[in-house]
C-alpha cells in the first residue's frame, strides 16, 4: 500500500524516533509499504518519520545510483542491488574527510542542495528478522545511510545547510509546508487542513 509521505513542517520529522520492539505488529507489512511508496516516489531511501511513524526504520534501495556514470566503478558495484531495511540503527562512527554531495529529499520534494558529509560509517542495526549487524560503509551508500539515519533523530537535509543558505530557502519551505508544490506522489502537507 502506498502511503503518504510527509512533508517539511510536519512535527513528525523533527522527533527522535524510538526504538522498534521485536514484537511490534505488522513489521512486514510496513516494510513492503515503505518499498512500495518509496518506489513508487522515485526515491532511493525512505525513514518511518516520512510516513509519519517515529520509528527508528529506514528503507534503502540505491540501484538507481548504480548506472551513473560520473561515479566510480567501485561505487556503482557496491550501489548495484544494495537494497536494505534498517532497524533500531545506530551510526557508531563517522570517518573521514567531508564530501559535499548534491542531496534531495521525498519530504522536501523541489529542493536540492550540496551537503557535506562524512565518507565512512560504521552502523549497527537490526534486519526485520531482528538479526543484529554491524557493518562499514562507504561513498554513496554510506551518504545515503546517513541521510536516512539522520530522519531517525530528527534531522533534515536543510539542517546541515550554512545559515545564509536557510534563509534564502525559508520562503520555498514555508510553500511546502502549505502544499504549495508540485508532486506526482501522495503527500500529506502540516499546513492543509483536511477535506480541502
Amino acid at each position: 500500500m502506498i502511503l503518504p509521505i510527509v512533508a517539511y513542517g510536519d512535527p513528525v520529522l523533527r522527533k527522535k524516533a524510538k526504538e522498534i520492539p521485536s514484537d511490534y505488529a505488522k513489521l512486514k507489512e510496513l516494510v513492503e509499504n515503505m518499498f512500495e511508496t518509496m518506489y513508487n516516489a522515485s526515491g532511493v531511501g525512505l525513514a518511518g518519520p516520512q510516513v509519519g511513524l517515529p520509528l527508528r526504520i529506514f528503507v534503502i534501495d540505491a540501484s538507481p545510483f548504480a548506472d551513473d556514470e560520473e561515479l566510480s566503478q567501485e561505487d556503482q558495484e557496491q550501489l548495484k542491488g544494495f537494497k536494505k531495511v534498517f532497524i533500531n540503527a545506530k551510526i557508531e562512527e563517522e570517518e573521514g574527510k567531508e564530501w559535499a554531495f548534491n542531496e534531495g529529499c521525498l519530504s522536501i520534494p523541489d529542493i536540492r542542495e550540496d551537503v557535506n558529509r562524512k565518507p565512512q560509517i560504521t552502523i549497527t542495526y537490526q534486519d526485520e528478522e531482528f538479526n543484529s549487524y554491524s557493518e562499514t560503509y562507504n561513498g554513496l551508500v554510506a551518504r545515503i545511510i546517513q541521510h536516512e539515519y539522520d530522519h531517525i533523530e530528527g534531522i533534515l537535509f536543510t539542517d546541515k545547510l550554512s545559515s545564509l543558505k536557510k534563509r534564502l530557502l525559508k520562503n520555498r519551505l514555508e510553500k511546502i509546508s502549505k502544499g504549495k508544490v508540485s508532486v506526482d506522489y501522495k503527500m500529506r502537507f502540516p499546513q492543509v487542513k483536511k477535506g480541502r
